[in-house]
């Protein structure tokens, strides 16, 4: 009997490529998928054109308006009474700023303190300054002669020029601010923190000085930053008392030159541009402060 013949598998593997898809199958799976079309915002783009339209229009009619007299307020830019009554509008800004939150501070504490007595005090305090116009207590503060001729033997239109007026009146308004903005951030910390200090055994002021101010100074600096800039324009009123700020400065050329719009522009603009430098300085103490916050990222 002649031998069999028995056929063995392929050692190879059996390949694991599947069949090649329909191109129809293909076509289908493409176009089952949906497409992301974006939203058209015709409306937006339509009121940013009319927008930037408007823009341009005002500037170029503010540009090539001759009763500007640009030439003009290139001209008294940068003088000797413009420049020097710039230099006592941001002196003027900066003390009123230092004393005002000096004295906010002290009334803040005092409100928050446990004395019924130095609560009333401060809250009184608060009061009557936020409740009366700035004007008219520079006009009281001005007209102090009348109810006292003579402080400590010393007349009072002697001891009492316009610029120290002008520096007592904004401070005492600036304060009755300032403490609410003190009082606020103060109160923006958590009482865990303090309860903490506490256990710690830190003094008052040491817990007030390195766990409670640098916490509250995140809640403080966005409000004095606009008090600052507020304060900065808040100046020119003193004008009225004859103090020679920036505002009071060009009034005395444009009263000689009536050249009232150029002269109002000078003034503009440089309001404007330290405005803006303040500005870029408070956006960096505020990341300064909100280091670690959400706010910083």
């Amino acid at each position: 009997m002649p031998p069999q013949t028995v056929s063995l598998p392929s050692s190879s593997p059996p390949s694991s490529s599947p069949p090649p898809a329909s191109p129809s199958l293909v076509k289908d799976a493409a176009d089952a998928v949906p497409r992301i079309v974006p939203v058209r915002r015709t409306g937006r783009w339509a009121a940013a054109v009319a927008v930037l339209v408007l823009l341009a229009l005002a500037l170029n009619s503010v540009i090539r308006n001759d009763a500007f007299q640009w030439d003009v307020v290139l001209a008294y830019f940068a003088t000797v009474p413009v420049l020097r009554g710039l230099w006592l509008t941001l002196w003027l800004t900066a003390v009123v700023m230092v004393l005002g939150f000096a004295l906010g501070a002290l009334l803040a504490v005092l409100r928050l303190s446990g004395n019924p007595v130095l609560q009333a005090v401060s809250w009184g305090y608060v009061w009557l300054f936020r409740s009366t116009p700035i004007l008219v207590q520079l006009l009281f503060w001005f007209n102090i002669g009348a109810l006292y001729p003579q402080i400590l033997g010393v007349s009072t239109v002697t001891l009492l020029g316009p610029v120290t007026i002008a520096v007592i009146g904004l401070t005492l308004h600036e304060a009755a601010y300032a403490a609410e903005v003190v009082r606020g951030g103060i109160l923006s910390v958590e009482r865990g923190q303090i309860e903490a200090a506490q256990s710690l055994g830190l003094g008052p002021w040491r817990r007030f000085r390195r766990i409670v101010l640098p916490q509250a100074m995140r809640s403080i600096v966005p409000p004095a930053g606009n008090m600052l800039i507020g304060t900065l324009k808040g100046t020119s009123i003193v004008s009225i008392i004859a103090v020679q700020d920036l505002l009071y400065s060009v009034q005395l050329v444009y009263h000689r030159t009536y050249q009232v719009i150029p002269l109002l522009l000078v003034a503009t603009i440089w309001y404007a541009a330290v405005t803006t430098l303040l500005s870029i300085g408070q956006r960096y103490v505020e990341r300064y402060y909100a280091r670690g916050t959400a706010g910083a990222r």
